[in-house]
């Protein structure tokens, strides 16, 4: 009898265990072999933008600071139409003096119109053309200080120089903006005279990214800036949605009336571009034309996350979507999910942040800007058929 009860005992162990090994397969199995399954699911999820990463670098060959070389394919394209017509002739610049500011350089001297109607604006364009002075040929030029390229594509060409353009749509020439000496947006009370002196933002803005590491910073996206546009409008109502995964706010602008100008809430505060640093994304939007706080962004070691592509200055073709930044379409459908992938692939998209950054560094210092300059000038100069002749009536410009 005791027999029989010791081995009855075991029995009901042996069953209890059986019990517990399939209840352990059936219960526990599946959610580790779900969360296998998930886990399977985000990573295959990404594979798509990790591809296009890894296609774009392998392709991409870093350029060379010297001649401004990282820059001379949009010098080819901007002049292509008038090495077709071979020359710019008398007729084609009198037909476009209505569209800018008049220059003209002689015997090495700098002299324009009395009228500018930024008159800050046509001093930042004056700062780099007489440094170049010396190395200049006689020529006249007009140039356009407006937000607003001037030659639509459905119209003869004119040779206007414009500091922005979509060049699908415009003729215009393009020349280092304004902003990189001074006459840039004033953003009250952050930058009252203008975000101006690349050079001094070049700085300000590095030394900012050194107190905010990439360990340190806000793993959220980021964009403070008027209703230029409603092109903006959906990263703004995410943002509103998701806070945790952007912070995008509107701001006044000069024309804010009411808080409908800034999509019914309140304006936000202006923030410094030097305080963006914080965050590990920033967006960048066009403005009227061109955004005059792309090359700002770079600067931060975060990823910049550009919308569309149609709008251009001179050195945007030389940065390459994924290498140097991420690209987001201009309606920002693919927003949401490329801001997850950035969140969910951090090595990834730090490698693009740190790419950005050095393309900058390296290769757009004033230095560059101005053999930019250099070499626009000169090649346009060689292309003018008529000598010009000095107006009296203008003043010349001298440096400060």
């Amino acid at each position: 009898m005791v027999i029989l009860n010791v081995l009855m005992h075991k029995s009901i162990i042996l069953n209890f265990l059986l019990i517990f090994q399939i209840s352990k397969y059936t219960c526990e199995s599946p959610n580790k072999a779900n969360h296998e399954k998930q886990k399977y699911t985000r990573a295959s999820q990404w594979t798509h933008y990790l591809e296009l990463i890894d296609g774009a670098v392998s392709k991409y060959e870093d350029c060379y600071n010297e001649g401004c070389a990282c820059f001379a394919s949009v010098l080819s394209d901007d002049f292509a139409v008038w090495h077709q017509r071979e020359q710019v002739t008398q007729d084609d610049f009198n037909a476009a003096r209505s569209y800018g500011v008049h220059y003209q350089i002689i015997n090495h001297k700098l002299y324009r119109q009395d009228d500018c109607m930024f008159p800050f604006r046509c001093s930042g364009v004056e700062h780099f053309i007489l440094e170049i002075m010396s190395e200049l040929p006689d020529m006249e030029i007009i140039i356009n200080v407006k937000d607003w390229p001037q030659v639509s594509l459905h119209q003869k060409p004119l040779p206007v120089f414009s500091f922005s353009k979509v060049p699908d749509h415009h003729w215009d020439i393009m020349y280092p903006a304004w902003t990189f000496w001074e006459g840039g947006p004033a953003v009250w009370p952050i930058y009252p005279t203008g975000l101006g002196r690349w050079d001094l933002q070049r700085d300000i803005i590095t030394r900012a990214a050194e107190e905010w590491p990439w360990d340190k910073k806000e793993d959220k996206a980021f964009f403070r800036g008027s209703r230029t546009s409603a092109e903006r409008d959906p990263l703004v109502l995410l943002s509103r949605r998701e806070p945790d995964l952007v912070d995008a706010q509107y701001t006044k602008n000069q024309a804010w009336k009411s808080d409908e100008d800034t999509l019914y809430r309140p304006p936000a505060t202006e923030v410094k571009l030097e305080e963006h640093c914080k965050y590990r994304y920033l967006f960048n939007f066009r403005g009227v034309a061109a955004s005059f706080r792309y090359k700002h962004l770079f600067l931060c070691n975060s990823t910049v996350f550009n919308v569309g592509n149609d709008w251009l200055e001179f050195f945007y073709p030389a940065l390459k979507p994924w290498v140097h930044y991420i690209p987001v379409k201009p309606d920002l459908s693919d927003a949401r999910d490329l801001l997850l992938f950035a969140k969910h692939n951090q090595e990834a998209v730090k490698k693009v942040a740190d790419r950005g950054r050095q393309f900058i560094i390296d290769h757009l210092r004033l230095e560059d800007v101005s053999c930019y300059w250099k070499l626009l000038l000169q090649k346009y100069a060689k292309l003018l058929s008529f000598k010009p002749t000095l107006n009296n009536n203008y003043k010349q410009i001298k440096g400060s």
